[in-house]
C-alpha cells in the first residue's frame, strides 16, 4: 500500500498558511513580551518563598517568569538555558522552600544541563496585566457608507 505524497505536502502548506496569518512577527511579539515583564519587574532580591509552581513562561533562553500563585510572580535571569523555549515542563530546585540566587537551578530535561538562577526580581502582576491589555486593544473605524465594501 503506497501513501500519497500529497498528504505531507498539504500539511506543509497548511502550516505555512497558518504561520503567515499573524500580522505581527514572532520576534516582535517576543521582544514586546520581554519588555513588558522587564517593566513590571522590581528591584533584585536574593531569594523568594517557593512552595508550588503555579505556572511558568519562558521569555528567552536567559529569562523565565515563574508564577507561584495566580497573582505572585518572579522574573528569573538564568545563565543560558538550552531548550527552555521548547520544553513542555520544567523543574525548579529549592532549599527549605527558598529559591536563591547563585544556588538554585532551573531543570529543562534529563539530557540538558541545569540553568543557574543569576538574578531574581519580583513582578508586579497587576501592572503587567494592564500592559498586556493595552497591547490587545484594537483601533476601530467606521466604514465609509458611500462606497460598497468591495470597492474599499
Amino acid at each position: 500500500m503506497s501513501k500519497s505524497p500529497l498528504i505531507p505536502a498539504g500539511a506543509l502548506m497548511l502550516g505555512l498558511l497558518c504561520a503567515g496569518c499573524s500580522s505581527v512577527p514572532y520576534a516582535q511579539r517576543a521582544s514586546e513580551r520581554q519588555a513588558a515583564y522587564a517593566a513590571a519587574a522590581g528591584a533584585p532580591v536574593r531569594s523568594f518563598n517557593f512552595f508550588n509552581l503555579y505556572s511558568w513562561e519562558p521569555l528567552s533562553d536567559t529569562e523565565l517568569a515563574v508564577y507561584t500563585q495566580p497573582n505572585k510572580a518572579w522574573l528569573l535571569d538564568l545563565g543560558g538555558c538550552q531548550e527552555l523555549l521548547f520544553v513542555n515542563s520544567i523543574g525548579l530546585t529549592s532549599n527549605i522552600n527558598q529559591v536563591m540566587v547563585g544556588f538554585d537551578k532551573v531543570l529543562t530535561g534529563r539530557h540538558n544541563f541545569p540553568c543557574t538562577v543569576t538574578r531574581i526580581r519580583p513582578i508586579d502582576v497587576k501592572s503587567l496585566k494592564l500592559a498586556q491589555q493595552k497591547q490587545r486593544q484594537i483601533e476601530r473605524a467606521a466604514r465609509n457608507a458611500d462606497k460598497p465594501a468591495a470597492a474599499q
